[in-house]
């Protein structure tokens, strides 16, 4: 799977990205959309990516597209607040239950021994990143090595922090 991944990566990850900073304009975003996209890839079972995808690049393409769409739905609920919403946040008791919370602590737990095993320039740039905010371009600086090379390294750690926490099959 993972020879897969790097292969559909490095075949398709330019054009993907070229498209979402085509149609969003942002090139941060861009590039995390398309991080996005092939992480769902991975997320799919072997017999779904098997069976039900022909065409790689066409399903790389309509997820970003689902993605963007998906983006676009966000910002405009965020534009437009209603009276009813007020009451809702009001009623809502966002704390986790207990159950939850100890879910969560055992999940930070395995995220970070995961987060441990990557090389010392996985870490960094997927933290750099994800944590600090940082563009590729400044994360690919402060590392000394390519933009490319940074997509290359948060999604080896994404992908690793995601089969940890056992959200991918290996």
């Amino acid at each position: 799977m993972a020879d897969d991944l790097d292969r559909l990566f490095r075949l398709y990850h330019r054009d993907l990205q070229n498209i979402a900073y085509r149609r969003l304009g942002d090139r941060e975003l861009a590039a995390d959309l398309t991080q996005d996209t092939f992480v769902r890839y991975a997320g799919l079972g072997r017999e779904q990516r098997s069976e039900g995808i022909l065409n790689p690049r066409f399903f790389l393409m309509r997820v970003l597209g689902n993605l963007i769409i998906d983006l676009a739905r966000g910002r405009k609920r965020q534009g437009t607040h209603s009276a009813l919403a007020d009451v809702q946040d009001e009623l809502f008791d966002p704390r986790p239950g207990p159950e939850r919370l100890f879910e969560l602590r055992q999940q930070l737990q395995r995220l970070h021994l995961a987060l441990g095993e990557l090389p010392h320039n996985c870490r960094s740039a997927l933290l750099l990143n994800r944590v600090e905010g940082l563009s590729h371009q400044a994360i690919a600086e402060r590392l000394d090595v390519s933009p490319s090379m940074v997509s290359k390294y948060i999604m080896r750690a994404l992908r690793h922090c995601a089969r940890r926490l056992d959200l991918l099959e290996d």
